[in-house]
């Protein structure tokens, strides 16, 4: 690392590198997923909100499983020893992850059996885990569903000498089972994998008052005999099994990186086994063959003290006639007031920039932005990029229709987005057919920015039209992040637009940038010198203060420069919804830095960049987090916003998440996060912005709607 980056202050000695100065990466990760367990826990939380938490915490699991435990694993293996930004080698680091998830999966579990399930009754709802739980009328209605609907589905399979180890792949439910012959003392290994194309849940007609609910899984036990007609059933139980999916990719000996993908996407199913889960009282002799086979460690086996896989949790959420245990607080997205549907869509972004706070305010402009290039007459060319899409996206038809209609249509679709590879293969062929310019993304790089570009001839001469985001283009999602994004045409930002996507489709590098800054190869230099700056302005006595709201920070040349701004008197705030590797409360290293984390109903996206700039403030928004694989091996784009109601709204943002007091926790000098104590007014950050973009969308003067006045605001000069 060059010493220009290696931020030391010489005066004092400090050494902000110093490794008992940074958090884990992993254990700060679970740190995150903690945090979302707490919401299943907190009394304040709907019941069907507290199961929606739960299952999200089991889904979170699932991949850092998949990926981050799963890298660690494969650094062992080829024994990699560079310790960490913590200084930890990553057998450490897996030794401290192994034991922190078994204290997680424990309190999953805690409070699955004895919180919600209680909850559940009280509310008239019980899963069943025992048999004799069931009437005999239940019990009948059961055995039929299994008999008409189960029975065909399944596939028993054997193990013998004549019969290889079935092959499990990764994240199903299966059912392992010890069968005896009918003639015979000799126990056999079989099993049968739980049908994926089945609901999970099956709700058991009322008859006593009471909504049963009964697991496929059980179902199946219960009538796993007529599976294996000439056999005893010796033991059965559940078990699953977590594998590596972290997709290895040599780029440079790839001929087809499309079909190298697909390719390793059928190898994912199969990679090593990292985890393998079982139901408490799992027979030792069953449990030995599953471990001979997989492979697995002591360690790696996690028993569980309830239903497998508590994801399913989620489809309850769609159970009928419980909708008074969910949240009602915010309902659907507002329209934006500076985009009616009646208006032109280009006539209405001359004039002015336009920021939308989504899911708060509609998704919708930015799909009829696309779908108005792609149909107006006088638009020359669509150029955009796409990271993540929904299933079924209307932003893919419009790109279509418009290369359809002959317009020049440039997309660049990234292949290696993680478990999202599937999907952008079929999109990238699709608009491939229908004659738009497909690019499969740049070698060594994720291109995660958000960015597209409109060319539209005009009276006057060419216009640039150019929509920047946080967030993904897709659809589905825009209703469940909390992200923003803006409509410009101002002609800096469509320079710089047209600039980006000749780097991306051709050789181009442009030597200066008008307004975006780019990585891998000009952004983090760029977040040094802001934050550097704030230090400068701090020393020479003048207003110094930075609000970064990110995913997440782990990136130790920032984490550095902001404990040397801290030390200098910057003031800083840092919302971070996931991982943060540092700490705060360091004497004379970051005594001035508070970290506060939101986890709510909504999952915290939007990366927003405030800095005080001795007293001429600048705000940035971006599709990059502060961590290693966002500066320096991805395409991602920084962003400056510059009108000044735009940037009113964007502080009305930060300073309602710093005085969230609902839904903030806060991390404390140990590295721990505690909930926010709740003093006065109840600020629930998710909520006020839901209701005020409800407000703001009823019919009202526009330049109003514009400025945002929140009662409890700073003077910040603006």
């Amino acid at each position: 690392m060059s010493a220009k980056k290696k931020i030391e202050t010489v005066s004092n000695k400090i050494n902000f590198y110093n490794d008992e100065y940074y958090i884990n990466r992993e254990l700060s990760w679970l740190q995150f997923n903690s945090r979302c367990l707490s919401e299943a826990k907190d009394k304040a939380t709907p019941l069907f909100e507290k199961l929606k938490f739960l299952s999200i915490t089991a889904s979170n699991l699932d991949e850092f499983f998949m990926v981050r435990v799963a890298s660690l694993k494969d650094m062992i293996n080829a024994g990699y020893k560079k310790p960490d930004i913590a200084g930890m080698s990553p057998k450490e680091q897996l030794d401290k992850v192994t034991e922190a998830v078994h204290e997680f999966q424990n309190e999953q579990y805690r409070v699955y059996n004895h919180m919600l399930l209680q909850e559940l009754a009280d509310n008239g709802i019980q899963i069943v885990r025992e048999y004799d739980k069931l009437n005999s009328e239940e019990a009948d209605y059961i055995d039929r569903y299994f008999d008409d609907f189960v029975y065909p589905v399944l596939t028993p399979m054997a193990y013998d000498s004549s019969r290889p180890f079935p092959l499990i792949r990764n994240k199903t439910l299966n059912i392992g089972a010890l069968v005896k012959g009918k003639e015979s003392n000799e126990m056999e290994f079989a099993m049968v994998q739980v049908p994926s194309v089945l609901p999970r849940i099956m709700e058991i007609p009322e008859v006593s008052g009471v909504r049963k609910i009964m697991l496929l899984e059980q179902i199946i036990q219960r009538n796993i005999r007529k599976l294996f007609l000439n056999y005893d059933i010796v033991c059965c139980y559940p078990f699953r099994v977590g594998r590596n999916a972290d997709l290895s990719i040599d780029e440079d000996e790839a001929e087809d990186l499309l079909k190298e993908i697909e390719k390793q996407l059928k190898r994912r199913q199969w990679g090593q086994a990292i985890r393998l889960e079982i139901e408490k009282g799992f027979d030792k002799r069953l449990l030995k063959i599953l471990t001979d086979e997989l492979k697995v460690e002591q360690r790696e086996i996690y028993t569980i003290d309830g239903p497998l896989d508590l994801t399913f949790l989620m489809k309850m959420y769609g159970i009928e006639g419980f909708d008074y245990l969910k949240e009602h607080g915010y309902n659907s997205p507002a329209p934006v007031i500076q985009l009616p549907s009646d208006r032109d869509i280009f006539e209405c972004i001359r004039e002015g920039d336009i920021l939308m706070h989504h899911p708060y305010e509609s998704f919708d402009p930015v799909v009829r932005f696309v779908e108005a290039a792609a149909s107006d007459p006088a638009v020359l060319a669509i150029k955009q990029t796409l990271y993540r899409v929904s299933g079924n996206s209307p932003i893919i038809a419009a790109l279509a229709k418009a290369a359809d209609n002959g317009k020049q249509v440039s997309v660049l679709v990234e292949l290696k987005a993680r478990f999202d590879e599937e999907n952008n293969i079929v999109w990238a062929k699709m608009l491939e057919k229908a004659g738009c310019h497909v690019i499969y993304g740049l070698k060594g790089l994720k291109t995660h920015s958000k960015i597209t570009l409109v060319v539209r001839k005009e009276e006057d001469g060419i216009m640039r039209y150019v929509h920047l985001a946080t967030g993904n283009y897709n659809d589905s999602t825009a209703k469940l992040y909390t992200d923003v994004g803006m409509f410009t045409c101002a002609e800096a930002y469509g320079e710089d637009a047209t600039a980006v996507f000749n780097m991306l489709s051709g050789y181009s590098e442009p030597a200066v940038w008008n307004k975006l800054t780019l990585a891998p190869l000009w952004l983090k230099d760029r977040v040094l010198d802001l934050i550097k700056r704030e230090a400068d302005h701090a020393r020479n006595g003048e207003p110094a203060h930075i609000i970064a709201k990110m995913n997440s920070i782990c990136h130790k040349d920032v984490i550095a420069a902001l404990y040397e701004a801290s030390s200098a008197g910057v003031k800083i705030d840092l919302i971070v919804r996931g991982i943060c590797c540092l700490k705060t409360g360091i004497p004379g290293v970051s005594e001035n830095i508070n970290v506060r984390s939101i986890v709510g109903n909504f999952l915290e996206h939007s990366r927003i960049f405030y800095f005080e700039n001795g007293g001429s403030p600048e705000y940035y928004a971006s599709s990059a987090d502060w961590m290693p694989r966002n500066l320096e091996r991805r395409v991602e784009i920084m962003f400056p916003v510059e009108n000044p109601g735009l940037r009113e709204k964007l502080w009305h943002i930060l300073d309602t998440e710093l005085h969230d007091n609902v839904k903030a926790h806060i991390m404390n000098k140990e590295g721990q996060y505690v909930k926010v104590a709740k003093r006065g007014d109840l600020i629930n950050s998710q909520k006020i912005f839901g209701k005020e973009a409800t407000e703001l969308s009823k019919p009202k003067n526009i330049a109003e709607s514009r400025v945002f006045e929140p009662e409890y605001r700073d003077d910040h000069g603006l």
